[in-house]
């Protein structure tokens, strides 16, 4: 009996490591089956030649994950021992986010719960909408107030800063969006009217898209159960685009230059954004849809400001319109790779599930995420796009793998629906928000909660991380914002 085991635990098998564009590192040669994902990592650096910096890598086997040992991943899959295993690594980011532990700043000035809050694509500048129908700018680095916008004349549902940072897009019931200017706080021109109730949600065109490097495009869905796209320097409508046949509750434009909205018809559309037309119907939910995300999400939202590469406030400052263009472009292109090469999209419902799309092409959900006992209020892709996160009304978080939507773990601490969640840049710590008062910071590497944040005195209903990982901002019922860091 003694043969076999040996045999077992010195069993070989021949493999080859391979990027994500397909690049080999050196010729095949014999593993271990037996192998641990840190002992990869050793092999993996020394190939490429990286000892002196070694660069922590994430390694799969088809689709799958090496979590642990390669031996775990293989008894997963169905294997041809007669051809080379390719195991595909892809570098994980350098750069780390530290958790926020404290509450630095409580800032009154609302009158009204806040509802949105958002930082800036390039973290210097921070925004809210409040039910007080006024819209604020905050200065991040005395984290005080800056300018308070007034004209709208009802409260202010949703917020959107555009991707070159020049303008502020707010939404409202009474159906009216706001351009603003940050810097002086000056309403940009006329409001944008037409929709005849009011706003769900704003997105603006991602910047690799733009013809010039500057944000020019943006869209507005209503409960008027119409999407439109507007031009910000004309200030007027350029196409409505209508099928919907209730409410539209969420939007997202895509780096294919597609549109996305979801509705309570329990459908989710996809629009070509150049014409108008539509693609595709994606159907499948048994009840509203909430809440969508991408899986390009983090690399659209901060386009050419990316903060691992450093590449955030003045050092952007100095690029150009082109020079920014080009480097978002670069910046969708390579996640889209590290990623599978399509962009995928993810739709929460009020019917407790969630499903995973390939939007681009098919009508077809690549998975249907089922676990959570309430509504799915929000759904985000890490920006690695490994991993999704879910928030419900159950008082949990879910997390799901982002290339299958194979369920990975779930999040309990919350003692009431959880509303919002949010990312760390660096993909490794998750922070929520929730009708009990606080935030909770999760950790991704236990899979548990790592700091309680309490402070809010009502709900919490927005939750932001800003781009460069230094502070988390968040709001809600008490009417205050509260800044923490680390």
């Amino acid at each position: 009996m003694e043969e076999p085991m040996e045999a077992e635990e010195t069993r070989h098998i021949l493999a080859q490591f391979r990027s994500e564009t397909g690049d080999i590192a050196g010729a095949p040669f014999n593993l271990p089956v037996t192998i641990t994902k840190d002992k990869l990592q050793l092999v993996c650096n020394a190939l490429l030649e990286k000892e002196e910096e070694p660069v922590p890598y994430a390694f799969y086997v088809g689709d799958v994950e090496v979590a642990s040992s390669l031996q775990q991943t293989l008894e997963q899959l169905t294997v041809d021992s007669e051809k080379v295993l390719d195991i595909i690594y892809q570098p994980q980011a350098v750069f780390r986010v530290r958790a926020v532990t404290r509450c630095t700043s409580s800032i009154p000035g609302h009158a009204e719960p806040v509802i949105s809050a958002s930082f800036s694509p390039d973290g210097r500048s921070l925004a809210s909408g409040s039910g007080d129908k006024t819209v604020r700018f905050w200065d991040v680095s005395t984290e005080t107030p800056q300018h308070t916008c007034t004209g709208h004349r009802h409260w202010v549902l949703c917020i959107a800063w555009s991707p070159d940072c020049r303008l502020l897009a707010s939404g409202c019931k009474s159906g009216e969006v706001r351009l603003w200017e940050p810097v002086s706080g000056k309403q940009e021109g006329k409001p944008l009217t037409g929709h005849k109730q009011w706003i769900t949600h704003i997105c603006w065109q991602p910047l690799h898209s733009s013809e010039s490097g500057q944000s020019r495009l943006l869209a507005s869905s209503s409960k008027d159960g119409d999407v439109r796209v507007w031009d910000a320097q004309l200030q007027r409508c350029l196409r409505v685009l209508t099928g919907h046949r209730q409410s539209v509750t969420c939007l997202r434009w895509g780096g294919a230059d597609l549109l996305y909205s979801g509705s309570q018809d329990r459908s989710v559309r996809v629009w070509a954004a150049t014409d108008g037309a539509m693609c595709r119907a994606l159907q499948g939910h048994g009840h509203w849809v909430n809440t969508l995300a991408l899986s390009t999400d983090y690399a659209m939202r901060t386009g050419a400001y990316d903060p691992a590469s450093g590449d955030v406030g003045h050092l952007a400052d100095k690029r150009t319109d082109d020079e920014k263009l080009a480097a978002a472009k670069k910046r969708y292109a390579t996640l889209l790779a590290s990623s599978g090469g399509e962009e995928r999209l993810v739709s929460g419902s009020d019917d407790f599930t969630m499903f995973l799309w390939n939007p681009v092409k098919g009508t077809k959900p690549l998975a249907r995420m089922t676990g959570h006992q309430q509504l799915i209020n929000d759904v985000r892709f890490s920006p690695d796009a490994r991993l999704i996160a879910s928030a419900s009304f159950d008082k949990s978080i879910r997390l799901w793998e982002g290339k299958t939507g194979k369920f990975v773990a779930a999040l309990r601490g919350h003692v009431q629906a959880v509303y919002m969640v949010a990312w760390s840049a660096d993909s490794r710590l998750l922070v929520s928000g929730s009708a009990d008062s606080t935030l909770k910071v999760w950790s991704m590497r236990s899979r548990k909660l790592q700091l309680d944040l309490p402070g809010h005195a009502d709900e919490v209903f927005a939750v932001d991380w800003s781009p460069d990982g230094q502070r988390v901002v968040s709001g809600g019922k008490d009417k205050l914002l509260r800044i923490w860091r680390r």
